[in-house]
Parts: C-alpha cells; structure tokens; sequence
C-alpha cells in the first residue's frame, strides 16, 4: 500500500501549504475538500500507485509522484479549473514532448483537472541555475515551442485572455493601482488590448514559461511544465521569464529586453511596449512592477 493509500485510509490526505493558502485565498476550500475524493477516482480510473505531493508544490494543483501498473514513472496533477489553464492537455497533446513533459492521459473530475505526466529526473527547476544560464535554456525552449504550426481552431486566442485581464485592472479603484499615474494606467491597458491583434505572425504560446516551469529531466536536459496555451504573437511568451528576473528587470529593464529579443530573434521595441504593458496590469499585485513601467513607459 502506497503511502497516500495510507493516508486515506487513516481519514487523511497531505496538501502543501502553498495549495492550502491560496485555496483559502482564491475561495477554494470546497475544492479542497473533495480533493481526497476527486484522488481515488483518479487513482482508480487509471491504475496508479501514489506517492506524496512534491513540496512546495504549486498554487493551483496538487502534484505527487505515480506509477501506473506497468511501473511507469509518472506525475499526478490535479488542479482546480481556471480559465488561463483551460486547454493545458490539448496544447502537451499538440507539443507531445517536443521541449515540454509528455501527456499519458487526462481526464476532468467535476471541477478538477487530472493529468498524468512524464516524470521528469531529476526534475530540479530551471530556477536554481544562474540567470544568465535561464535565459538561453527559456529562448531555446520557446524557439522549439512556437516552431510547430499552431491549430487555431482548437486554442483560444491571446486576445481574449488580454481583454479579461484589462478588464479586471479596470474594475480596480484607484487606491489599487499601485499610485500609477493614471495617463500611464491608461497607456498600459490600451496596449495590452491592441497588441494581440498586430502581432506579424501567430503561434501556439506557453504564456507562463520561466525558469520555475522547466525541469532537469532525463530525455531532454531540460523540460517546460504547466503550459497555459493560447494562439498569438510570439513576443508575449517572453514576458514572464522578464517578469520573473527581479533584480535585473527593476535595474536595467531595457537590457533585458534586448538580451532576450536577441536570444529569440524577436523586435525589442515591440518587446518593451507588450513587457510595459503587462507591468502595468500586474502592479496592484506585484511589487516593483509600477516603477519598471515608468521607466518603460513609451517616449
């Protein structure tokens, strides 16, 4: 008997502490409460032995080693449903492991999403490396995922998940705007809304692609996870590794727009105006970001 066999039948089921507090934070909790339930159904559907969720795990997924009855070595996610992760099997399903983990199978249990997942070994993340390092490893796996030609019919385009975040910066009064000026505030939201629909050519994008969301593995040196698949302009992928390089963004935000428009191939200009953009929507949750968006704002 597995160790999470053990647990539920001692009445119990381990979640991270990550999980659990953005659970209570995003009004998940209910989900939380069928997760044990919602994990023999998929522990049953398809033969798996599971093992304890990875530590510190994610923020909308639980996420534990498996073996099927073969031996294979795979990973169980479940995550609750939200709208930027809506078509995450179909776009593994379209890469097929071509720079990202393979998709064995998928499955949706009422308002849980249960993949099962190449196991990647020795699956440290991408994060531990020096940035420098990052950067390469990010632009050689974006490059790879945008080089197979994108279905459009099956994913969603970038303009809908732009308009949804817009639309949610613009909800927010102004105390929540991070003392953005309000002229800058309005730059930001009317480029985030209109760069999708001038993007020169379209691609298949991961969206939320930095150095957390890539693993050491085996059959590749390095493997993307957790893809958020929307259909449209390539310089938008870049975004969140940027994003995610605090110092170097909050320092010289310029720099690392051309050292990552250089590395992809991708205009600089256009690259600031989508990170500027972005900077702005993200402000009232994200520290910092209000300042790099004054420095990039457009002349």
């Amino acid at each position: 008997m597995s160790s999470i066999e053990r647990r539920r039948h001692s009445g119990s089921l381990h979640c991270p502490a990550r999980l659990v507090a953005a659970a209570e934070r995003e009004g998940r909790t209910g989900w939380l409460a069928t997760l044990a339930d919602t994990l023999d159904a998929a522990m049953a559907r398809w033969q798996l032995s599971v093992g304890p969720p990875f530590e510190p795990g994610g923020q909308a997924a639980w996420v534990a080693p498996a073996r099927d009855a073969a031996g294979t070595d795979l990973v169980l996610k479940l995550g609750w449903r939200h709208p930027e992760a809506e078509d995450e099997a179909e776009g593994l399903r379209h890469w097929d492991g071509q720079g990202t983990v393979r998709l064995y199978a998928a499955s949706r249990f009422g308002d849980t999403d249960a993949l099962v997942q190449e196991r990647c070994r020795p699956g440290s993340p991408l994060a531990l490396r020096p940035e420098l390092e990052q950067d390469e490893v990010i632009a050689g796996l974006l490059s790879r995922l945008w080089a197979k030609p994108a279905p459009a019919d099956l994913f969603r385009p970038l303009q809908v998940m732009c308009d949804e975040w817009a639309e949610g910066f613009e909800r927010r009064d102004d105390s929540a705007r991070s003392g953005l000026d309000p002229g800058l505030a309005r730059a930001g939201v009317e480029l985030f809304r209109t760069l999708p629909g001038t993007a020169e050519r379209e691609v298949l994008l991961a969206t939320d692609l930095h150095a957390g969301n890539v693993l050491a593995a085996e059959r590749e040196p390095w493997l993307a996870i957790d893809p958020k698949p929307y259909v449209g302009d390539p310089t938008y992928d870049a975004l969140q590794h940027l994003l995610n390089c605090t110092e170097r963004l909050r320092r010289d935000p310029l720099g690392l727009v051309r050292r990552m428009a250089g590395l992809l191939g991708l205009d600089a200009d256009r690259l600031s105006r989508w990170l500027f953009a972005r900077c702005v929507i993200e402000s009232p949750d994200w520290s910092g970001l209000a300042g790099v968006a004054v420095q990039l704002a457009p002349r």
